[in-house]
């Protein structure tokens, strides 16, 4: 069995460069940083804009999570660091973590094992306080709205169609529907209203998609928070919050850059989930990275069906952004389990079952191949893997006409991502990418949900129902038909179902509602029942999260 310590130990027992060595290593200097202590810092405004993209950008996906683990985020630092041990000029991009998951189930999100962006902890608790600004900006604006109803209600929002909820970091299911203005007359009107958690705020979406502060202010403007009786949009703009939520989120802006395990240079902003959101970091700090590294590796939330979809399809398409290659990530104890396998059985050698599973894999990979990008299969190594086991998924994958190797850096950090590394410097030496995203933003919001649905998800068809109907009538009267889709649906699945495991047939999808992120720039497709507010697990992380008395820390992964 492995020796290898948990992850907070390796991240403690690490000595990180001084920030300013690793900003050198990209050609910054101590006045292009705003440094947050010793080993955080902001990249300064000014030296943002005096840089163009050059680099090459690598997309780092997956296939749908189970409770085994894939590792997405463990693999693009891996990669990155075995790829700057192989001489090349490397930025790591990855999004920020969540509260909520740290404390709940899922964890953090600085990778694992001697494949981690450091400092950990920092990273996976408060940071820079960028989702602090983000959560203040969100409710500011349910409070500048509150205020108006409270003082007359010139605009005329109908109390019934407010659709502006309020946010916190944290999963909190109490929150998921709750009544507010219940303190007498000085207390507001009473109405109901609802709380999503930080990464699925419309400003999370905003800040990650603006290209700069004016950008920034212009979208948060565009949020609509209700509708007035007659239907019509009320904005940020109209309640005069926009500047002071820009205000706010002056600084959250700005690309929070540290380091991997390894020393190498990593930018760490935004942190939308998959499901419920966009799920990629920032596009200020994805160009930033490709101006200053020859390659940038980053990653999208949850399975490809999710993350890199929207990576490809709003993302790049927002930012005029051309990916290269995309990564794909698995693990065989993940496909055992979408082969059927208990989590229990994980352990015990099963090929059968294994290639069983191995058609979600399949199913991302030819999705991948949709967008015109050339696919690396990187086999995330676990150690009950058995040998027989990994030589059935890398054949696998190169009797479909791709590239595919064992990643092993959660034990060896760079050293075992080398591998993996090279096939992606291959498909770069190749230039055959032809990025393309799967619809055009001009067809009717119906056609885009369709085309995704049919070509990315492989269903038969999708259903609407009434309120979804209703709702993309109102998106397309308010402007909103000709801009990109997200589809808010589970992680777990190609499906709507979380049950449906594998590669599922004949089944179609269903729209309970369609809203819209109109600062954002996209209207989200609410399929299934997703929610916007997880809510922590009967025996969340957080119970067993300590700090002693030295300052170690216990627990947090």
């Amino acid at each position: 069995m492995s020796t290898v310590p948990t992850d907070i130990a390796i991240a403690q027992a690490a000595t990180p460069r001084p920030i300013v060595d690793v900003a050198a290593e990209l050609g910054l200097g101590p006045d292009d940083l705003i440094p947050y202590g010793r080993f955080k810092a902001k990249i300064a405004p000014e030296a943002i804009r005096a840089r163009r993209p050059k680099g090459r950008l690598v997309l780092v996906t997956g296939i749908n999570p189970t409770p085994a683990g894939e590792g997405k985020s463990t693999v693009t630092v891996g990669v990155g660091q075995a790829l700057r041990r192989l001489g090349q000029k490397v930025v790591v991009c990855i999004r920020e973590p969540s509260l909520g998951p740290v404390f709940g189930v899922k964890g953090g999100a600085a990778g694992g094992g001697y494949a981690q962006v450091i400092p950990m902890d920092e990273i996976n608790l408060h940071f820079t306080g960028d989702f602090h600004a983000i959560t203040s900006a969100h409710n500011l604006l349910s409070a500048m709205l509150d205020n108006h109803l409270h003082h007359g209600n010139a605009l005329g929002l109908d109390s019934r169609r407010i659709t502006w909820p309020r946010t916190i970091d944290m999963n909190d299911r109490a929150l998921r529907q709750i009544v507010v203005g219940l303190g007498g007359l000085n207390g507001g009107p009473s109405r109901e209203e609802r709380f999503v958690i930080v990464p699925g705020s419309e400003v999370m979406a905003i800040l990650c998609l603006a290209t700069d502060l004016q950008d920034l202010e212009a979208r948060l403007g565009r949020i609509v928070v209700g509708l007035t009786r007659d239907k019509k949009p009320v904005t940020a703009a109209d309640l005069r919050a926009s500047g002071a939520m820009t205000l706010l989120l002056k600084d959250a802006i700005i690309p929070n850059l540290v380091q991997t395990l390894e020393g190498g240079p990593a930018l760490v902003h935004g942190g939308p989930f998959g499901n419920i959101a966009h799920g990629c970091n920032s596009i200020v700090a994805t160009k930033l990275g490709l101006s200053l590294g020859d390659i940038v590796m980053t990653e999208a939330g949850f399975g490809a069906d999710l993350g890199a979809e929207k990576f490809l399809d709003i993302k790049c398409r927002m930012g005029g952004l051309n990916p290269e290659a995309a990564v794909v990530v698995a693990t065989v104890r993940a496909l055992k389990m979408h082969g059927g396998v208990k989590k229990d059985g994980l352990g015990t050698p099963d090929v059968a079952a294994l290639k069983r599973g191995l058609v979600n894999l399949e199913g991302h990979v030819a999705n991948m191949g949709k967008f015109g990008l050339p696919v690396v299969v990187a086999l995330n190594r676990f150690v009950t893997d058995a040998p027989e086991e990994i030589d059935t998924v890398l054949e696998a994958a190169r009797g479909w006409g791709v590239r595919a190797a064992l990643s092993d850096v959660w034990a060896k950090g760079g050293e075992g991502g080398e591998a993996v590394a090279r096939e992606v410097l291959a498909i770069l030496a190749e230039g055959k990418a032809r990025f393309k995203p799967i619809y055009d933003a001009a067809l009717p919001i119906k056609a885009k949900i369709e085309t995704i649905a049919r070509e990315i998800y492989g269903a038969d068809g999708v259903d609407y129902q009434a309120a979804a109907e209703r709702n993309i009538a109102q998106c397309e009267a308010m402007g909103l038909g000709q801009t990109p889709v997200c589809i808010a649906k589970t992680q777990y699945s190609f499906s709507d179902d979380p049950t449906r495991l594998g590669r599922p047939k004949g089944f179609r999808i269903t729209i309970r509602d369609v809203y819209p992120s109109a600062g954002a720039g996209f209207v989200v497709a609410l399929a299934g029942e997703i929610m916007t507010m997880p809510g922590l697990s009967k025996t969340p992380s957080a119970e067993n999260i300590r700090v002693h008395a030295d300052g170690r820390i216990e627990g947090l992964f």
